[in-house]
């Protein structure tokens, strides 16, 4: 958007959307914009990204109406931004990607859209999966390879929801177990063998993490068969923790003092104290 008129506040269109996409162009305008903005690009954006999304998530899970109307505009914005970068590089434009996306949620709900009969939300999902992995096959037609069921899960993913996903993909063609008795018999050998390296005291890191990631890959695996959200579920004892070790904190600053002037068994007292109370 380069022009010789520098923009002011009443100048920017009054439609709320064309408003947003508006002040992004004159961020990067190589001439009045903003000389953080217009160094920018898709990858240092990127964990911005990923951020906004996550602070979003936060504001749900304290069911702040307020805050999620914020974070919302943030990652709004994020969306705004890349969809600027990208329109600058001539690759594809915001009406671009609304587009997109819309043509995709009218195809991957045919129930809605269409004549198609779908029961309940179970059927629904699995529609929608069986659209997807369509979707995907269609996209790598007449690339070298079989597309595979794992394919176009995101590496960028945190590892928990990856897991998870691989999980789902993998469970789709048969690689599952049926019940949960044999996922926790997994978790216990992995846990076996984490113990095993541990106990050859030559503490092999690259070992260690291994068979610590074998651990962590069950226990996501029993969280999927649990229908238990993995991330949520770490999240919430996150807070668990930090509710009574802050407990701790408190009750000892009581006495004048400080966590590093305490046994563990004084704050293991401290700590059973606080968990009948959370």
């Amino acid at each position: 958007m380069a022009s010789d008129h520098r923009p002011t506040a009443a100048s920017l269109p009054k439609e709320p959307l064309a408003r947003l996409l508006a002040v992004m162009a004159w961020l990067r305008d190589r001439q009045h914009g903003c000389p953080w903005d217009i160094d920018q690009t898709f990858r240092t954006i990127a964990p911005y990204t990923i951020e906004e999304a996550y602070e979003v998530a936060d504001a749900i899970d304290r069911d702040d109406m307020t805050a999620l109307k914020e974070e919302l505009g943030d990652l709004l914005l994020q969306v705004v931004y890349h969809a600027q970068m990208a329109s600058e590089a001539k690759a594809f434009s915001f009406a671009d990607v609304a587009t997109a996306i819309a043509d995709k949620m009218v195809d991957r709900h045919p129930h809605v859209f269409g004549d198609t009969k779908i029961a309940d939300a179970d059927a629904q999902t699995v529609s929608w999966e069986a659209r997807k992995a369509a979707e995907r096959s269609a996209k790598q037609n007449g690339t070298e390879g079989a597309t595979g069921a794992l394919d176009g899960v995101a590496r960028a993913l945190p590892a928990l929801l990856r897991a998870e996903k691989i999980q789902k993909r993998a469970a789709r063609v048969g690689f599952d177990w049926k019940k949960t008795e044999p996922v926790i018999d997994k978790i216990e050998e992995e846990l076996g063998e984490l113990r095993a390296e541990l106990a050859a005291g030559t503490l092999d890191q690259a070992r260690v993490a291994d068979e610590l990631g074998d651990v962590l890959f069950a226990v996501a695996n029993l969280a999927r068969h649990c229908k238990v959200d993995p991330e949520a579920a770490l999240r919430s004892t996150n807070d668990k923790f930090e509710r009574r070790f802050r407990h701790i904190e408190r009750r000892l600053a009581e006495q004048g003092r400080k966590p590093a002037d305490a046994t563990l068994e004084e704050m293991e007292s401290l700590w059973q104290e606080a968990k009948t109370r959370a």
